[in-house]
């Protein structure tokens, strides 16, 4: 098939058009690819944000979980009385107080060096336990008053009181009317259990 030139030029002006309209669509899907690569890469680093925002919180929750945990076991262990130095004087005064209110007619006792039990390391600091073995003898009218003495001493505070041992003897002594004679001798042994934080005493 021919066409003339008049044809030709006839059709000129619409072919025109036309490559323009060809040129205008490759132009809208290049610049579409070129948006959707664009909007890609912005979804990928939204994404990567969001899992490194996620791995974040995750961290923190157990951050958390281990600050209410040792939390906790610190709580646990001022209940017990048994963070910081000895207090030995504290000891006196609470044996001294324990015998005057219960009546005890014969008590005493001797506390021996302090000795380390266990050095923990740890993070942030290093924890040491330390023990003074306390020796007790004490004149007793029946097995309550030990159990008594024993429950003011752990009530007390300043250490943690871990009974080792206590021997229970009768004296053979004969009540009389006059007066009241211990029937009992305890003799026990207990640690006086205490912690210190090396890391804390810096």
């Amino acid at each position: 098939m021919t066409f003339t030139r008049e044809e030709l030029r006839k059709l000129t002006i619409p072919a025109l058009v036309a490559l323009a309209l060809l040129g205008a669509g490759i132009a809208f899907v290049w610049s579409g690819n070129a948006a959707l690569a664009d909007a890609n890469r912005s979804l990928a680093g939204a994404q990567a944000e969001r899992q490194k925002a996620t791995e974040r919180l995750a961290r923190i929750s157990e951050e958390e979980r281990e600050v209410s945990q040792k939390l906790d076991i610190y709580r646990r262990l001022q209940a017990l009385n048994i963070l910081g130095e000895e207090r030995r004087l504290e000891w006196a005064d609470a044996i001294a107080r324990i015998r005057k209110q219960r009546e005890l007619l014969d008590l005493s006792y001797r506390v021996d060096k302090q000795r380390l039990l266990l050095s923990a390391p740890g993070n942030p600091g290093n924890v040491d336990l330390y023990a003074s073995n306390m020796r007790v003898q004490l004149a007793l009218l029946h097995e309550g008053d030990l159990l008594r003495f024993l429950a003011d001493l752990r009530e007390s505070g300043n250490a943690y009181y871990g009974v080792r041992r206590c021997a229970l003897t009768r004296t053979g002594q004969a009540a009389t009317g006059a007066s009241i004679v211990p029937r009992l001798r305890a003799e026990c042994d207990i640690e006086l259990v205490t912690m210190i934080d090396r890391a804390a005493k810096r």
